[in-house]
């Protein structure tokens, strides 16, 4: 790059070699970069424009552009995420939250009301709904699940970090496997792996190419395998009247509707949209008796 680079001129210099490289949000990719490598918040980068950087800064900088620009995503680099205001460990044993899963948490509370509840979060990877739900409801008791040891470190420490360990179980266990069929839950809540085989191939290369596979991939064509299963078993677990919100995938919705009214477990189920307008999330209630 040169002997004096200012904040500035990287900026610019990285945000025309990310373009180049086909990176999205080029300008946001680089600032974000610098300001992590720098201890700095993003706006504080344009108080210091001027700054020239060490050749520390540079040398780590650099470190930092070379793997965006070999489609590491960002928040694996800088080691963060944030989801529903709160920040969040990530790395390349969890999925990174993205702001459509927030539905699950604005539906959760919407359910949930403001007393005491049992709560199983499947797969929580980052621990981020059960962090999120615990944060803002402090009546819950929550038990969390993960096949990954590796996630669960991150989810714990995220628990720490936002004061909710105390509330959060976390179980390494595939699915229900390890717990006696009884109907302990108010709300199962869940994001599993949803991508199908023919769907995975067309992912950004950021997401299938570091993103955890096992968090990915729901099994088939469509991906369904893993969602199948949750909705085969769940009535074992959930209370009379209890309650599955699960994120699921574009065109799933569709896939799933006969099966599910077909259910003799369920009373109620509904899809609900994103903002993208796809049908993002499955509501459903079990019988009440």
């Amino acid at each position: 790059m040169g002997e004096t680079w200012t904040i500035l001129k990287v900026i610019q210099w990285t945000t025309g070699y990310f373009a180049r490289k086909g990176i999205e949000q080029p300008r946001a990719n680089a600032e974000v970069l610098l300001a992590h490598v720098l201890g700095l918040q993003r706006i504080e980068l344009y108080l210091r424009h001027d700054q020239p950087l060490t050749t520390s800064e540079l040398a780590r900088y650099r470190e930092a552009v070379r793997r965006r620009a070999a489609r590491e995503p960002t928040q694996y680099i800088t080691k963060k995420q944030e989801f529903w205001s709160l920040e969040f460990e990530v790395g390349p044993s969890v999925l990174i939250p993205r702001p459509e899963t927030e539905l699950l948490v604005e539906n959760a509370l919407k359910i949930l009301g403001t007393g005491p509840a049992r709560i199983m979060d499947l797969g929580t990877g980052s621990g981020a709904i059960s962090v999120a739900l615990a944060h803002e409801c402090p009546t819950l008791q929550i038990i969390a699940t993960d096949t990954s040891v590796r996630a669960l470190e991150i989810a714990r420490r995220n628990a720490d970090r936002h004061n909710v360990s105390s509330r959060i179980f976390f179980v390494a266990m595939d699915l229900f496997a390890a717990l006696a069929p009884l109907p302990l839950f108010d709300l199962i809540v869940t994001n599993p792996p949803y991508i199908g085989d023919a769907e995975f191939s067309e992912l950004a290369a950021e997401v299938s190419g570091y993103e955890p596979h096992t968090a990915l991939k729901g099994g088939g064509i469509e991906g369904l395998t893993v969602i199948r299963k949750i909705l085969q078993e769940m009535p074992l677990y959930l209370k009379a009247g209890g309650a599955l919100l699960m994120e699921i995938g574009h065109r799933q919705a569709a896939l799933l509707q006969k099966e599910i009214e077909e259910n003799p477990q369920i009373e109620f189920h509904e899809f609900i949209s994103d903002y993208s307008g796809i049908l993002r999330v499955l509501k459903l209630r079990k019988v009440n008796r």
